[in-house]
């Protein structure tokens, strides 16, 4: 179960990070675009991240170790 404290450190630091694009944008006519490509753009990066460190720490393909590497 040690894995999973990265993927929930660097969420909350994800999350913490969206709170503060979203607190700190300012009042402007394109607010609301600003605020949304923040979130998205943080929220693709960690999906991308932790899909990568989920299939390092999982792999799919197992690999198979020949007699002549003994």
């Amino acid at each position: 179960m040690a894995s999973m404290f990265p993927i929930v450190f660097i969420l909350v630091i994800v999350l913490g990070l969206m709170a503060c694009g979203y607190l700190f944008v300012p009042k402007g006519p394109q607010q609301t675009t600003i605020r949304t490509s923040i979130m998205l753009t943080l929220a693709c990066c960690y999906l991308m991240w932790m899909i990568t460190y989920m299939a390092q720490l999982h792999p799919l393909i197992v690999p198979i170790k020949s007699a002549l590497e003994i």
